[in-house]
């Protein structure tokens, strides 16, 4: 099944809108969504009901705050749905304490290693995924040891215990900008993981595109706020939609 996961951006215990990634101009989600009045993240599972959550911890990875400002919350969330959890993770201790909390650890090329990658996904199979984090067409990424091309990257992390794939394109973020299709297609293709895309949904054709190319699902927030995806893709899935009409 094609998974449709929502995104909550938290920062200060309030979901906030992304636009290009670029942190410091997200605004609380209240003052532009169509489908709640509320940035509170509890209340805003009880109005779309998604079966999975991706969640970034905005004041670890500003450095505004520890995980304690937003772990309470992020453990409401996760009782209520399957919760990916990405706060920068750079090491074994900080797998754990995004497991205490939430049922996935995500680590971004961004901040994590290779090694720590490699541990935690021995440590903890099918609890890590993995986000390939670019911006500016580039790969984002601390460690020499990680690669500069995703394609290697992933031939890397197969035959690893992971969870997912993540594909995160920073720029497309919030823009609703779409993806490449064809860079995509070849990435599904080479990884032993379900891959997932992150950012640039514009809406349902989107989704059934990704499905085709193999792409085992997408993590949106934007084209959800605004109605261009219905919240109960969330929860019946592609399949059931085409159903419906």
């Amino acid at each position: 099944m094609f998974r449709v996961i929502f995104v909550m951006d938290i920062f200060n215990r309030n979901v906030v809108l992304a636009k290009g990634g670029v942190r410091e101009n997200y605004r609380p989600v209240s003052d532009s969504s169509v489908i709640c009045s509320s940035s509170d993240p509890v209340d805003i599972l009880e109005s779309v009901h998604p079966r999975e959550v991706y969640i970034a911890d905005l004041n670890v990875l500003q450095g505004k705050g520890p995980l304690e400002t937003n772990a309470s919350i992020i453990r409401e969330v996760s009782f209520r749905a399957k919760t990916m959890l990405d706060f920068g993770i750079a090491s074994l201790e900080d797998v754990d304490k995004a497991l205490s909390i939430a049922q996935t650890a995500v680590i971004g090329t961004e901040t994590g290693t290779l090694a720590v990658i490699k541990e935690a996904a021995l440590r903890y199979p099918g609890k890590i995924s993995v986000s390939i984090d670019i911006k500016h067409g580039k790969l984002l990424k601390q460690d020499p040891e990680i690669p500069q091309d995703p394609f290697e990257i992933v031939k890397l992390l197969n035959g690893l215990p992971l969870k997912d794939l993540l594909f995160l394109d920073l720029d497309r973020v919030g823009t609703a900008s779409g993806f490449d299709s064809e860079f995509l297609r070849k990435l599904a293709e080479a990884s032993e993981h379900s891959v997932l895309l992150a950012g640039g949904v514009k809406g349902m054709d989107d989704l059934f595109a990704l499905e085709r190319i193999g792409v085992r699902g997408a993590l949106v927030a934007t084209a959800i706020h605004s109605g261009s995806v219905p919240p109960e893709v969330m929860d019946m899935g592609l399949e059931m939609i085409k159903k419906g009409n």
